[in-house]
Formats: C-alpha cells, structure tokens, sequence
C-alpha cells in the first residue's frame, strides 16, 4: 500500500466515524462538533484529488463560518433534548431507506465503466491551476446550469426571508434617509438667556 493510499483510508475512515457520530450524538454541540471534523477530513480528501480550491472553500465557508454560527445559536437556545429525540424511531425506517437509496446509488455510479474510465490520472503541467480550470468550465461549458442555479439560490432567500418577515406594531426602527437629510436646525436649537446677578451684588 502506498502512502497516498494509506492518507486516503485515513481521511475516509475519519470522515465516516463523524458522520456517524453526527447521528447517534445526543448532544447538539457534539453532532456540530463531529461534522466540522466530517468537513475537515472530506477537505483533506479534496486535497488528495487535488481540488485545492474546493477544499480551502469547504474549510472557509461551512467550518469558518456556517459552523460557528450554527454553534452559537445551539449554545445560545435552551434546547429540550427528550424532546427533539421524540419520534426519532417513527422516523428511522424511512431515514433507512433513504440512506440504502443513496448508498446504492453511489455504488452504481462509482462501479460504472464511465466513471472507472474517466477516473484515470492525468498528468498536468506544474503551472497547472485547478482554481482556473475550475473558472473556466462553469463560465463557458456549464453557465446555463450555474446562473440557473444562482437564481434559484436567489429565489429560496427571498422566499425565506417573506417567511420570516413579521411587521409588529410599536417596533421601533430606524429610518437611515431621514437621518442623512438631517440638518443641525433640525436638531439643535441655541437658547438666549439674560445673565444673572449675584445676591450679594458681585
């Protein structure tokens, strides 16, 4: 066994354990915790395939940013355990299947003759950089798909925000044109006032 190989089964051993321990963890910020490694060891295997951008990206985004923010939101709320766990075995057959369906699936696709055959090395030149090949192919053979992509990422955040938007009255906000047309008569107002004398004359 060669040492690329040995670093493979290490990375997809690692990757499997957390995401297993991402299901059967019973603690939120464990389950968080045990997919921030599931990312960090699906980077390393990126790193193997030589996608260096796809795995600094991974690392960046869903570690550096939608994890944390995830966790603090769990450390944040007062979850009830014994409740989220309630209907988990109701769920567990379907859960099942749905995870049999993809794992035939992968296994049909990576034993395909296709797959088998366009998984060969190739050898590239030391300049070579994936980050602009990468570029290249979703701006020019795969554009349709991106922008349509793009616009229904567009379309779901709208979406989501009409959903969570709920106008209560007596919130107060703040109006930031009127704050930028503001003038200093507007808001600051010189008061003329006689001087005083002392008591005792002085």
């Amino acid at each position: 066994m060669s040492f690329f190989d040995a670093v493979f089964y290490l990375f997809a051993i690692i990757t499997t354990l957390a995401a297993t321990g991402v299901i059967i963890a019973r603690n939120p910020v464990h389950a968080a915790l045990f997919l921030v490694l599931a990312f960090c060891s699906a980077a390393g295997l990126w790193m193997l395939l030589e996608a260096e951008f796809l795995a600094i990206t991974l690392v960046l985004v869903y570690v550096g940013a939608v994890m944390v923010l995830f966790l603090f939101v769990v450390m944040m709320l007062d979850i009830n355990l014994v409740k989220l766990r309630e209907g988990f075995w109701r769920w567990f057959p379907f859960g099942a299947g749905i995870a049999g369906l993809m794992v035939f699936e992968m296994v049909w696709v990576l034993g395909s003759r296709q797959t088998s055959e366009s998984s060969k090395a190739v050898l590239h030149a030391a300049n070579y950089s994936n980050t602009k090949e990468l570029g290249r192919l979703l701006y020019t053979q795969y554009v349709y798909p991106f922008e349509l992509a793009a616009v229904v990422l567009l379309v779901a955040m709208v979406a989501a925000i009409a959903l969570t938007l709920r106008r209560r009255a007596g919130v107060k906000s703040q109006n930031v044109s009127e704050q930028v047309k503001v003038k200093k008569a507007d808001r600051l107002r010189v008061v003329k006032m006689p001087s005083e004398s002392r008591a005792d004359g002085k």
